[in-house]
């Protein structure tokens, strides 16, 4: 696989997608500025965690209507896999690929630690690595990783199964359902707030990430632009 890391006024986590997905897992990837507008040749997207254009408005509401989104949206509709991290997950709220919101923190304070989650779902392409109900340890680090939605939103979300990950012993944000993480109904769109490129190696304090990139990798393989 080649992945596209997208790359937007104020990303900061961009560095460790591409650390994680061609150092670690081993397989190409290659930045995409924001003003750019083909996604020719690339086979998966990656949208990395930080404060896209200074999060002003709202957390990705700017940076969805960056040139390059009317790529990832067509990407995303052509059944092509598309993750989000943090800041990754609030712009696909914003561009509506995912449902929901994500909210200030009930605390109202930044958020920065590891933290245990639950695999709510490993029937997904992006979790098949992992055990269902398998407890394992994310960094969080955020200010706005509050998950809403309407309760109807939240019934489909569940008849679907498309909650993926869930906080485990605190819900540290506040987020409805404990939800860490979702897909789309189609399963190839996924964002979570916590980041599994900033666990892949034991040294780091978990090595559970790889697993995520492994299903990507497993199931994506040969899915082609």
């Amino acid at each position: 696989m080649k992945f596209a890391v997208i790359v937007f006024p104020g990303s900061n986590c961009d560095a460790d997608m591409l650390w994680a997905v061609q150092e670690i897992m081993g397989v190409e990837a290659a930045y995409v500025r924001y003003d750019e507008d083909s996604l020719s040749g690339f086979d998966g997207v990656l949208l990395p965690g930080g404060f896209s254009y200074g999060d002003y408005l709202r957390c990705g509401a700017i940076a969805r209507f960056s040139t390059i989104m009317r790529e990832v949206i067509r990407f995303a509709e052509e059944g092509k896999p598309v993750f989000g991290t943090c800041n990754g997950f609030q712009i696909l709220t914003e561009a509506g690929l995912l449902p929901g919101v994500l909210r200030r923190n009930e605390s109202l304070q930044f958020i920065c630690k590891t933290v245990p989650l639950r695999v709510a779902n490993n029937q997904t392409a992006f979790t098949s690595e992992y055990r269902e109900g398998e407890v394992i340890q994310l960094p969080v680090a955020h200010g706005e990783g509050n998950y809403f939605c309407d309760e109807e939103t939240l019934r489909e979300l569940k008849e679907n199964n498309q909650i993926v990950f869930t906080y485990e012993e605190e819900n540290i944000n506040g987020s409805v359902e404990r939800i860490a993480g979702i897909t789309n109904q189609a399963g190839n769109v996924l964002g979570m707030m916590p980041h599994p490129e900033r666990a892949m190696e034991q040294l780091l304090g978990s090595e559970d990430g790889k697993r995520f990139f492994q299903s990507m990798i497993k199931n994506f393989g040969k899915v082609t632009v």
